[in-house]
């Protein structure tokens, strides 16, 4: 057998990937990891567009009831054991081999599962066409045990310039599938191959990058603390599926297919930082933190200076996108979906708490403590489909407004439980994201003033107006009145005062 297949005795040292200048290190895979998604999504949603312009509210609505079960078996998919691997100080080749083994059981088991409980799925909805939606959807599980181990591989070694690269490639063979398919006429079907072209084309490409061919085994003795901090992650991200996937099992039913189609490409837009720019970041993040967790200032300092980055990024994207909502979707989108534009106000307004809620993770799971995780999403599951199911009573837009009044809730919850473990103090977390929040507030009040004041345009015009007012306003307010963190700003891209990796032994 070829490839990076190790003896059983030989373990992967974690000395050995850490790099001189661990801050450097960490700088390059924010860059390459953040960089790429971003250069993959400008091209993914530029055709991202085109499909929505041509496809139907009901094709996305159809899309989005197979989600659910999708998500929901995702859990089980063993991820979270390629996030014991890179947790771990050491991982021997045998555990890998087991690793891999556990991946391939669990994933062709879901595969399985799927096919037969699709029929469930279409008598719950009341679409019997989800049910094929789902049997063909279960391609993707075959692609995960490549994909994850090698994945975990390359994340332990800080070696994200490759899983860049390969998502890159991902990413546009997926756009182009979901163009190509659309322009075809498949309708609902282009939505369903593109993520499997994704999936499977990364899964090569990273397996290829890492080397990672290797024969799977079967005997699980001495496996025991993997599957339990693996175990620990599936719970959270359970609770996690609850809870983030409450509105489309509540909408799915109230609703017809129209109205949900309405309610998720509402969600898609204003989810698009969260969902495309914040997990690689949170990838990093995870794997850098692991490094440091035997020295909780460094991990504070690194936790609270991240955290204050990618909000100066997301705030002027979600206050923004609250301001021009209703030039943005007639210009992008066309009018057959004005109907977005009522709930992307609180969607827009929600996805601050949401974001930072999903930033405490990486910090206690690379301390040790999924269980920390596993309670706030059990807490965000047992509090979403409670606002959801009585939002519900106001019809879609109430289901949008339930983000605004559930989320600052959660975060609050979470906040209490992980800051103390991370070591950062609450009035040390406020006063980082304060300044782009202020600064996000004052551009989308400018920029709503200047809409009322703009005569009738064309709405591209109008977009384009409104968007050069916002942005430079946002930069002057910070300039002027958060020069402490934009001087931390840029000290943070050109790789200062980044904490240093702990000698491990």
């Amino acid at each position: 057998m070829s490839g990076r297949a190790l003896p059983p005795e030989t373990t992967l040292d974690p000395d050995a990937p850490i790099a001189p200048d661990f801050g450097r290190q960490v700088r390059r895979a924010v860059i390459w990891r953040s960089g790429s998604q971003i250069a993959g999504q400008i091209i993914a949603w530029a055709s991202t567009f085109l499909v929505i312009r041509i496809l139907t509210p009901e094709d996305y609505g159809l899309f989005a009831l197979t989600q659910v079960m999708l998500m929901l078996f995702n859990l089980l998919n063993g991820y979270g054991l390629a996030s014991a691997v890179i947790q771990r100080d050491e991982v021997a080749a045998r555990e890998l081999r087991q690793i891999f083994g556990l991946l391939l059981l669990l994933n062709g088991a879901l595969a399985a599962a799927q096919i037969v409980c699709a029929p469930l799925a279409a008598a719950y909805y009341r679409q019997p066409m989800v049910a094929d939606l789902l049997r063909v959807q279960a391609l993707i599980y075959l692609t995960i045990p490549f994909s994850a181990l090698a994945y975990a591989q390359l994340a332990r070694s800080m070696e994200f310039q490759r899983q860049a690269q390969v998502n890159l490639v991902a990413a546009l063979i997926g756009a182009g599938v979901a163009l190509g398919g659309a322009l075809a006429g498949w309708g609902v079907w282009a939505l369903v191959w593109a993520p499997i072209a994704m999936f499977a084309t990364r899964a090569l490409g990273l397996t290829v990058a890492a080397r990672s061919w290797m024969w799977p085994s079967f005997d699980f003795r001495g496996a025991g603390s993997i599957a339990r901090y693996g175990g620990l992650i599936a719970v959270a991200q359970f609770f996690g599926f609850v809870q983030s996937q409450a509105d489309i099992l509540i909408a799915g039913r109230w609703f017809e297919a129209h109205l949900v189609g309405i309610y998720t490409t509402a969600l898609l837009l204003t989810q698009i930082f969260n969902n495309k720019i914040v997990p690689p970041l949170n990838e990093v993040a995870f794997a850098a933190y692991s490094r440091m967790q035997d020295d909780r200032p460094a991990l504070a300092a690194g936790f609270t200076r991240s955290t204050r980055a990618i909000m100066v990024a997301a705030m002027p994207f979600f206050f923004g996108l609250a301001a021009v909502a209703e030039p943005l979707v007639l210009t992008l989108l066309g009018d057959k979906w004005r109907e977005i534009v009522p709930l992307l106000l609180p969607l827009a307004l929600a996805m601050p708490f949401w974001t930072l809620f999903t930033l405490l993770r990486p910090a206690t799971d690379a301390l040790g403590r999924p269980g920390i995780a596993s309670g706030n999403a059990a807490a965000g599951a047992l509090l979403m489909p409670v606002v959801f199911l009585v939002s519900a009573q106001w019809g879609i837009i109430g289901i949008a407004w339930a983000w605004l009044i559930a989320y600052p809730l959660l975060l609050a919850f979470a906040a209490v439980r992980s800051l103390p473990v991370v070591g950062v103090r609450a009035s040390e977390l406020l006063r980082a994201v304060a300044p782009p929040v202020l600064a996000a507030t004052a551009m989308a009040a400018a920029v709503m003033l200047v809409d009322r004041m703009l005569p009738v345009l064309p709405n591209p015009m109008r977009l384009a107006v409104l968007v050069a007012t916002g942005g430079p306003i946002y930069c002057l307010w910070l300039a002027l009145f958060a020069r402490e963190t934009v001087r931390d700003l840029i000290e943070l891209v050109r790789g200062r005062r980044m904490p240093a990796a702990p000698a491990v032994a």
